[in-house]
């Protein structure tokens, strides 16, 4: 690396502008990674929180919108419970509602229908368990907000009313919008669309959204041909996320900008070392006089651009975690999650890298005769 270090320090002024470009694209990508990672908390952590392997919903529902749109009977939950690859089969209802407390306080809630008892009751950190039949344990942001453990909440659509009696003592959202859970007899109740004190229709105590699964210990869930039994279309954890509201389109939106963000790091990266090589070609071309290998000018340039990129990076990913970590106590949702931070950093230096060989490839062409004046 002798002609690297002197060249960074020689013309460490404009390597300090190429630095300042590439910690801008890294301080954007931790921002993004950050705001990813918080909109899937945000979108999917009511699930996330919930000891299941796999859902089962009704047949033929639209993948995106799954849990707002499947209805089956409890007759398919007993067809999965019977399952030698199942340990638990819970039938779960869901549901988006709009609400207000007695103090005339809106709230928007995704109402999850639970059998009290059940591997599907949420733990209570404050509070009691579900029990009483219009009670309902909300997550912990709800409280955040200004309510309180005891207060009665309206549903709108149908005047249900049903009263705060604990909370989870976690966020956990679903579709954006705060989770209470509830024992699922009510939940079918405000699912049928039955005004309080209307009768309810005797299906309705049938009904639930998806088939909640745990698998038998050591043993994977043949979903394929539970499905085929119970005449359901079943997903994994990690799938059924893309069954809640807006999540596939958040995520793929926030997908393609970081692909953006990298494709152009790594032409930022090979068009400076591009125009830096074509200046530099009389001192390469004096190595190669000299004696110098093109693998040796190669690895003289790729470390040169290594320094680049790793100090570079290293000052960006710091400012934005800094900046992150201002963000995440806002109520934005923003979310530092190591690994994704650690994905961005290692993708940014690689197709930086990938960009400068590209760029550095043209020290192979370089002829030595030039630096000897053979040109004349």
């Amino acid at each position: 690396m002798f002609l690297a270090l002197r060249e960074l320090h020689f013309a460490r002024s404009r390597f300090s502008l190429m630095g300042g470009v590439v910690a801008l694209i890294a301080v954007l990508m931790v921002m993004l990674s950050g705001l990813s990672s918080g909109l899937v908390n945000d979108g999917v952590s009511g699930l996330k929180a919930q000891p299941v392997d796999a859902f089962a919903f009704a047949e033929g529902t639209k993948t995106d919108s799954a849990f707002s749109r499947s209805i089956i009977d409890v007759s398919q939950v007993d067809v999965w419970a019977d399952r030698p690859d199942v340990a638990a089969a819970e039938p779960l209802g869901s549901m988006l509602v709009n609400a207000h407390s007695s103090t005339d306080v809106p709230v928007d809630l995704a109402l999850f229908g639970v059998e009290p008892g059940s591997f599907l009751e949420p733990a209570v950190a404050e509070g009691q368990r579900l029990g009483d039949p219009h009670g309902i344990v909300v997550s912990q942001t709800v409280l955040d907000d200004g309510l309180a453990v005891g207060d009665t909440l309206t549903i709108d659509r149908v005047g249900t009313e049903l009263t705060i009696i604990g909370s989870t003592g976690n966020q956990h959202t679903f579709g954006h919008v705060d989770v209470a859970y509830l024992p699922l007899t009510t939940w079918q109740e405000v699912h049928s669309g039955a005004s309080a004190g209307e009768e309810v229709r005797a299906d309705a105590y049938t009904e639930a959204s998806a088939v909640a699964l745990q698998a038998a210990d050591g043993r994977a869930i043949d979903l394929a041909a539970g499905d085929a039994a119970a005449g359901t279309s079943s997903k994994t954890l990690v799938e059924s996320f893309g069954a809640s509201p807006g999540y596939s389109a958040e995520t793929s939106t926030l997908m393609l900008i970081q692909v953006f963000l990298y494709a152009i790091s790594a032409l930022v990266v090979g068009a400076f070392f591009t125009v830096w090589t074509i200046q530099r070609r009389h001192e390469l071309s004096v190595l190669r006089a000299m004696g110098a290998s093109t693998g040796y000018l190669l690895r003289d340039g790729l470390a040169q651009a290594l320094i680049v990129l790793l100090a570079s990076t290293l000052v960006g990913v710091a400012i934005g975690v800094g900046s992150g970590a201002l963000l995440a106590s806002t109520p934005m949702p923003f979310a530092l999650e190591a690994p994704a931070i650690g994905l961005a950093f290692i993708l940014l230096i690689g197709l930086g890298l990938i960009g400068a060989a590209f760029a550095i490839a043209r020290i192979a062409k370089v002829d030595p005769l030039k630096a000897l004046g053979g040109q004349r």
